[in-house]
């Protein structure tokens, strides 16, 4: 090993002091160093993610030659988004580094060594189309150390959940001259041929036939037309059981069409698909983490261009099902093509529960900053499971009100509602949404807030975050679901 990372806790003292976790006591016997000198030299705290170094300069009394660095990890109180900013914490410290042993995970059992393990895989999230190779790559391997009994299902099913995000994070990370609808619909028949699913692909043709209006609509300015991919899960046996639908928004670029974005909020319109991102990391994981219930993945894709073929403000859509749309503002394009996905997700697939996912409204940003998503459901159970995996998951949503106060923001004098109903945005873009749910137990998530974070915070690399996927898959990946929601 050429790096061993040893967990720091806070003593829990007055005195700022901290303590050293498993492993610990008999490396720095056979060192011969006092840790807790150069723990106090380098301020540490034990703090969640904080990570000090100390360089090894006599290897001559430990039996590992390549023994260069201990790295100390601050852990905090040890729970699971502490071990999640644990792993962050330590895959950044040490990118480049051929080989780390840690015993940082074993301060806990199954839960945190998943958590562990995301965050390890998160932290060291990078991408680039740069003409040389970046000289720091992510470490080559982690060795995980005093992990009690046979923890293969838990590595397991953290890989895949870690490896959702970083999908998605990849997705969202192309730019938009490779990005279109078309290859969004190719990666998930990749996703497909490689996970066991089913793929359907629609493209403008049979989407104008089959009377997909706001999709196509808001897709016909670009050359690079629309498409609805479909993404099926089916568990082993076949029992009946019960059907989600995740329905997520794929607009490869936003312009804001001819209710022109400024151009510094156009940096980051090549995210705009996140939404639909998510959903195909989702559904390519469904697998790997056991779920039990059968899940359908529809993604709306289209690119909200300018030009002479523009939808335009004043236009009335029909969308699938029959209901009008009053086109007031260009750039509310997310719930053109959600609608259309939503209403035939409703008539045509029987589901159970439907979910959507879409970085929809800058009012969320508003709300919420850059750390919490938003969430809407019309059912309570269903709300309160989505709520309790985002807080498991290190994904955490705030619950909005579906208030209907703000319905008459929606009337149109043309149509059976406007598309640009106003403030509070959030709340009225899910209203919006709703009309076309039925009466299926339904949630509205608009990660907006959380499509980019800033800067690198913890598991959360700067740049498109993936947001979403964690959640979902520690919400499907659980014993029953579904169980309990109307």
């Amino acid at each position: 090993m050429e790096v061993l990372a040893l967990p720091v806790l806070p003593a829990g003292s007055d005195d700022d002091s901290v303590t050293l976790g498993p492993g610990a006591a008999e490396v720095l016997e056979a060192l011969a160093l006092d840790a807790f000198a150069v723990l106090e030299v380098l301020g540490a705290t034990g703090k969640a993610g904080e990570v000090h170094t100390h360089v090894v300069t006599d290897r001559s009394r430990v039996d590992n030659d390549d023994l260069r660095l201990l790295a100390f990890v601050g852990v905090g109180d040890a729970g699971r988004d502490d071990l999640r900013r644990a792993g962050a914490g330590l895959a950044r410290a040490v990118a480049g580094r051929q080989s780390v042993v840690t015993t940082v995970p074993a301060v806990g059992g199954p839960e945190l060594l998943e958590a562990f393990v995301v965050g390890a895989m998160l932290g060291s999230f990078g991408f680039h189309w740069k003409s040389e190779m970046p000289e720091q790559g992510p470490v080559a391997r982690i060795v995980l150390a005093e992990t009690p009994g046979d923890q293969q299902a838990v590595l397991e099913r953290a890989v895949a959940i870690g490896g959702a995000s970083w999908r998605a994070r990849v997705l969202a990370t192309v730019p938009a001259n490779l990005k279109n609808p078309e290859w969004l619909a190719d990666q998930a028949r990749a996703v497909a041929a490689e996970s066991g699913l089913t793929c359907t692909v629609l493209d403008e043709h049979e989407l104008a036939k089959q009377g997909f209006g706001g999709l196509v609509a808001v897709g016909r300015a670009s050359a690079s037309p629309p498409r609805l991919i479909r993404l099926d899960y089916a568990p082993p046996g076949t029992g009946k059981v019960p059907h989600l639908v995740l329905v997520g928004k794929g607009i490869t670029f936003d312009s804001g069409g001819l209710s022109i974005k400024p151009g510094e909020s156009m940096v980051t319109m090549k995210r705009d698909m996140t939404g639909g991102g998510v959903v195909i990391s989702v559904l390519a994981a469904l697998a790997a983490v056991g779920c039990p219930i059968r899940v359908t993945g529809l993604v709306a894709a289209a690119e909200n261009a300018v030009g002479g073929a523009s939808f335009r403000p004043g236009d009335v859509i029909h969308h699938y099902g029959g209901r009008t749309t009053e086109v007031t503002n260009t750039d509310a394009e997310g719930r053109l093509v959600l609608a259309d996905a939503l209403a035939y997700a409703v008539a045509e697939l029987s589901p159970d529960v439907v979910v959507d996912i879409a970085t929809l409204t800058g009012a969320m940003k508003v709300a919420m900053g850059q750390r919490t998503g938003g969430y809407f459901a019309n059912d309570d159970a269903l709300a309160m499971a989505i709520g309790a995996s985002g807080a498991a998951s290190g994904e955490p949503l705030w619950r909005f009100p579906l208030a209907d106060d703000y319905e008459d923001k929606l009337v149109s004098k043309v149509a059976d509602a406007d598309n640009g109903a106003g403030n509070p945005g959030a709340i009225t873009a899910a209203l919006f949404l709703q009309h076309f749910t039925g009466s299926v137990p339904w949630a509205h998530l608009d990660i907006a807030s959380v499509g980019d974070s800033p800067t690198d915070t913890f598991e959360w690399s700067k740049g498109p975050t993936g947001f979403g996927a964690r959640l979902l898959l520690h919400w499907l990946g659980g014993a029953a679901p579904l169980e309990g929601i109307a």
